[in-house]
C-alpha cells in the first residue's frame, strides 16, 4: 500500500511563517496515518499573488529559511511542495536576483533532484502572463534557463526518482501551467512521457477559482492521465489572494485521477484537509459522479467564502449596507447577513422625494426578513441644502471682479443624491457603527460606469461587481430557496423594475427604470470583457448585419428587434455604451473598490486597461454607413 496524501491547505499570501507552520502540522497528521508521500500546493510557503513583494530580498531569504525547515522535517516521509527557489549568484532579466517558481521534493531531510539536473528542484516551464498572472515579471522560467545554457528546454525536464517502501518510482512533477500546455510550443507532460517510464504525475497548483474551471480541468487532466495510462495527483491551495484591485478565492478541489482518467478522489472545496489515497487501489476505486450543481451554487460558495475571508483579513466584524428596495442591495444584504450575522449588519434606507412608498416598504420588509439592525435616514433636506448653496453662492472671477452663479441641473442633482448617501451618511454611519460600508454595483453597471464617483461606487469591497444582473437575480432565488430556505429577498424586490430612483424619470410605480436593458445589455457588455477574443463594435455590427448577433451574444432570440426596431436605434445604443465603456467608465473603474472575482474575466488586474478613449475601426465606419444608408 503506497499512501499518497493531497495536503490541501490555506495558503496565506506573504506569510511564510504561518504557511510553514500549517505544513508541519499537516505533515505530523500524515505521519500518524502512515502516509508515504505528502503533496502541498504550488508556492505553498510564500503564497502566489504577492505583487512586488517578490522584489524584497529579505522576504525571499525568509521563504528559503522556512523551506529549509520543511526539508529538515521530512524524516520518515516524502514531502513535495512549492516554494520560491533562489540563485543568489545570478540575475533575472530585470537585474534583480534570480528567482524560480520551484517544485521541491524532500525525503529524510534531503532534497531529491530531478534526474541529471544542476538544481535540486523542478523549475516551472510555462509562465502564464494572462488574466491575473504576471509570472515573467518575477520568475525565471526553465525555458529561459535552457536558452542561457545553450540547451533544448526538453533537456532540463526530467522525472524525480523516489524510493518508497524499498521500490523505485519515477514521478513526473509539474507546476500548474505546465499541465495547461495546449497553446504553448512545449508540452512538459509529454516530454516527461517521452523520456521513459513515469509511475505517476503530480501537478501542484495555485489556481484561483473561476466559474466552470474545475469541470474543464477534469476534462484536460483526466485526458492526460488516460493517454499516459498513469495516475495524476492535482493539489491546489485554498484561501484568498489578490492583485490589489482584484480579489481571488482559491477553492482547492484537489483531485486524484486514475490511469483511466477518472476522478477517484477530490478534496472538499474551500476546506483545509488531508485527502489520503492508496495509489495501488486507484484503478479499482469507483469514479466520482460529475458535478450536477447549478452554476449559481458555485458562485454563492465563492462569494460567501471570499467575503468571509476578506473581512477576517482586514479584521472587520461589522458591515453597513445602503438599501434602496432594489435587487443589488437586497442580495448584498442577504449575503452579508449570513456571513457577519444580523446583529452585526446595519441596513440604512436613505429616501429622497423620488423614492416611492413601494421601495421604502420593500426595504423594511427585507430588513424584517433578515432580523438585522435597520434605520431610515432621509437625505432630501441635505440635498436641498447642497443645491441651494451651489446655486446661490456667487463665484467671483478675480481678473475682472465679475460674478456668476452655478446652475445645478437635474443630472447634477442626481449625483448629489448618490454622493450624499455614500460619502456622508454611509461613511459616517459605518464609522460610528464600527465597520465599513459596501459597494453593491453589479458587472453591467461597472462596465459602463452607471454609478457616481464617491457615491454608490464607494465602499470597502464590491462583492457583486463580477456578477451580471441576471446572475444577481439567480443569486436572490438561490439564497431564498437553498441558503435560507425561506423568502428573505422579498418577491416584490425581484419583480420590481430596476431603478436608481434619482429623478421623476425613474419612477418605479410608473414602470420607469434604468437605461440599461439588462436582458440584452448584460450579454452585449459581456462580449466586451469576457470573450477570450474580446468583441468590439466592428464585431457587434458584423453579427447584427448577418443576423447572428443574438446567437453570438447568447441572449434571447428576437430581443434586439424588440428593443431596437431600426438600425439607427441599434447603432446609437451600441455607440452610447461603447463610448462609456472605453471612456468615463475606465476612470471610474480605476477608482472603484476591490472586486471579488468569480468569472472568466473580472475587472481590475484581470482586465488591464488604459484611458485611451473610444475608437471605431475603419471597417466599422464603412459597415455603419452601409447599414444607415
Amino acid at each position: 500500500m503506497l499512501k499518497i496524501a493531497m495536503a490541501q491547505m490555506e495558503v496565506i499570501p506573504g506569510h511564510p511563517d504561518k504557511n510553514a507552520a500549517t505544513m508541519l502540522r499537516m505533515m505530523d497528521e500524515a505521519r500518524t496515518e502512515h502516509v508515504d508521500v505528502i503533496i502541498f500546493p504550488e508556492m505553498a510557503i510564500p503564497g502566489y499573488l504577492l505583487g512586488d513583494t517578490w522584489e524584497q530580498t529579505s522576504f525571499l531569504a525568509d521563504c528559503e529559511h522556512y523551506g529549509q525547515e520543511i526539508i529538515e522535517a521530512s524524516e520518515g516521509i516524502t514531502v513535495m511542495f512549492g516554494n520560491i527557489a533562489m540563485d543568489w549568484e545570478k540575475m533575472n532579466n530585470d537585474g534583480r536576483v534570480r528567482k524560480y517558481n520551484a517544485f521541491f521534493t524532500a525525503q529524510d531531510g534531503k532534497l531529491i533532484a530531478p534526474a541529471g539536473q544542476d538544481y535540486p528542484f523542478v523549475i516551472k516551464t510555462l509562465m502564464p502572463n494572462y488574466r491575473e498572472f504576471d509570472d515573467t515579471r518575477h520568475f525565471y522560467s526553465l525555458q529561459q534557463l535552457a536558452l542561457e545554457q545553450g540547451k533544448n528546454p526538453a533537456d532540463l525536464i526530467a522525472p524525480v526518482t523516489l524510493t518508497l517502501q524499498g521500490k523505485s518510482y519515477n514521478a513526473g512533477c509539474l507546476l500548474c501551467e505546465d499541465g495547461w500546455s495546449d497553446n504553448y510550443a512545449l508540452e512538459p507532460l509529454q516530454i516527461l512521457q517521452d523520456k521513459g517510464q513515469i509511475d505517476f504525475f503530480v501537478n501542484i497548483s495555485a489556481s484561483p477559482y473561476t466559474l466552470g474551471k474545475n469541470n474543464k480541468r477534469n476534462r484536460v487532466f483526466g485526458q492526460q492521465a488516460k493517454e499516459a495510462s498513469k495516475p495524476l495527483f492535482y493539489v491546489n491551495a485554498i484561501g484568498l489572494q489578490n492583485n490589489g484591485k482584484t480579489v481571488y478565492t482559491f477553492d482547492g478541489a484537489s483531485t486524484a485521477y486514475n490511469e483511466k482518467g477518472q476522478v477517484c478522489a477530490m478534496s472538499e472545496e474551500y476546506q483545509e484537509e488531508l485527502t489520503i489515497v492508496d495509489m495501488d487501489e486507484l484503478a479499482s476505486m469507483p469514479a466520482l459522479s460529475d458535478d450536477k450543481e447549478p452554476d449559481i451554487a458555485h458562485i454563492y460558495r465563492a462569494l460567501n467564502y471570499g467575503v468571509r475571508r476578506f473581512l477576517e483579513n482586514i479584521r472587520m466584524k461589522k458591515v453597513v449596507i445602503g438599501i434602496s428596495g432594489g435587487i443589488d442591495s437586497a442580495v448584498a444584504a442577504a449575503l452579508y447577513a449570513k456571513i457577519v450575522g444580523p446583529e452585526n449588519l446595519l441596513l440604512v434606507n436613505m429616501p429622497s422625494v423620488f423614492n416611492s412608498a413601494t421601495t421604502k416598504g420593500l426595504s423594511k420588509e427585507l430588513a424584517d426578513n433578515l432580523g438585522c439592525q435597520y434605520t431610515v435616514i432621509p437625505i432630501q433636506h441635505s440635498v436641498d441644502h447642497t443645491v441651494e448653496q451651489l446655486s446661490n453662492t456667487p463665484i467671483i472671477y478675480l481678473t475682472d471682479g465679475s460674478e456668476q452663479k452655478l446652475t445645478v441641473s437635474s443630472f447634477v442633482t442626481e449625483n448629489i443624491q448618490a454622493r450624499d448617501r455614500s460619502a456622508r451618511i454611509l461613511a459616517g454611519a459605518a464609522a460610528a457603527f464600527g465597520g465599513g460600508f459596501t459597494c453593491n454595483a453589479n458587472k453591467a453597471e461597472t462596465t459602463v460606469g452607471y454609478s457616481t464617483l464617491y457615491g454608490d461606487q464607494s465602499g470597502f469591497l464590491a462583492a457583486l461587481a463580477d456578477l451580471w444582473k441576471y446572475q444577481v437575480y439567480a443569486l436572490a432565488h438561490y439564497m431564498n430557496d437553498e441558503v435560507y430556505g425561506r423568502e428573505v429577498v422579498p418577491q416584490g424586490i425581484i419583480d420590481i423594475v430596476p431603478s436608481a430612483e434619482l429623478s421623476s424619470a425613474q419612477n418605479v410605480d410608473e414602470g420607469k427604470g434604468d437605461p440599461i436593458k439588462y436582458p440584452y445589455h448584460d450579454f452585449l457588455f459581456r462580449s466586451f470583457i469576457e470573450r477570450w477574443q474580446k468583441a468590439a463594435p466592428e464585431d457587434i455590427l458584423e453579427w447584427y448585419a448577418a443576423g447572428t448577433l443574438e446567437e453570438n451574444l447568447g441572449c434571447e432570440p428576437g430581443i434586439v428587434a424588440k428593443y431596437f426596431p431600426t438600425a439607427q436605434e441599434f447603432i446609437a445604443d451600441l455607440e452610447r455604451w461603447w463610448n462609456l465603456f472605453t471612456g468615463m467608465a475606465v476612470a471610474k473603474r480605476i477608482q472603484a473598490p476591490p472586486i471579488l472575482a468569480v468569472s472568466r474575466r473580472a475587472y481590475g488586474f484581470d482586465h488591464r486597461e488604459a484611458q485611451n478613449g473610444p475608437y471605431y475601426t475603419l471597417k466599422y465606419q464603412q459597415l455603419k454607413e452601409k447599414l444607415l444608408s
